[in-house]
């Protein structure tokens, strides 16, 4: 019985929170994809929470702590659904390469993907500014001029991510048929043996 309960609890949110990110990325200003779904979530969550409350047909019969371990639950469902729907549709080259293939007409010449990179992938998705803007508005950057510079929390991010691209990410992972450790040797590589000519201080 509580089971269905939960049933219906998560059903009741997932109706909300799908309808609240429609209607805010349709008729709302959007900064940063992640970070309003992610509002949405608690937004769905509260009035998940008020419903619950007023609305005779959605009450649960749990005890405090079952009430507790409810709102994790969803909490959680609703910040898996902000990655891994919104977000990754909304970045991930993975779907952009399925969308450019099926507008050819389902097929596309391997050797034309970097050109398809350079001419159409940056300018289609705006890339630069989109990916500025996320880090503007994470303050992980700062804009001086014409001058991007990183902040204390940006410095952090960069330490936290070259220490588990090093150590966490695989070592042996499929490139075009071949296992490889090239996109770790390779991004490591560069921190100290690369000098640029585009730093500014």
């Amino acid at each position: 019985m509580k089971f269905l309960q939960l049933l219906k609890l998560i059903f009741l949110f997932f109706i909300l929170l799908i309808s609240i990110n429609y209607l805010h990325f349709n008729f709302y200003e959007v900064n940063v994809v992640l970070f309003s779904s992610i509002l949405d979530v608690f937004i769905a969550v509260l009035i998940t929470i008020l419903i619950v409350n007023k609305v005779k047909f959605f009450r649960v019969n749990f005890s405090n702590f079952e009430i507790f371990q409810s709102l994790v639950i969803i909490v959680l469902l609703g910040y898996a659904f902000a990655i891994t729907v919104p977000t990754i549709i909304d970045r991930s080259l993975s779907f952009y390469i399925l969308e450019k293939i099926q507008e050819r007409g389902g097929g596309m010449k391997i050797n034309s993907f970097e050109n398809l990179f350079k001419s159409e992938y940056m300018i289609d998705h705006r890339l630069v500014d989109i990916r500025l803007t996320e880090q503007l508005e994470s303050g992980s950057i700062i804009v001086n001029k014409d001058c991007v510079k990183l902040t204390e929390k940006g410095q952090s991010l960069v330490i936290f991510s070259q220490f588990y691209r090093k150590y966490f990410l695989p070592k042996n992972r499929l490139l075009m048929g071949e296992y490889s450790d090239y996109l770790i040797r390779n991004n490591l590589n560069k921190i100290n043996s690369y000098e640029y000519n585009d730093a500014c201080s």
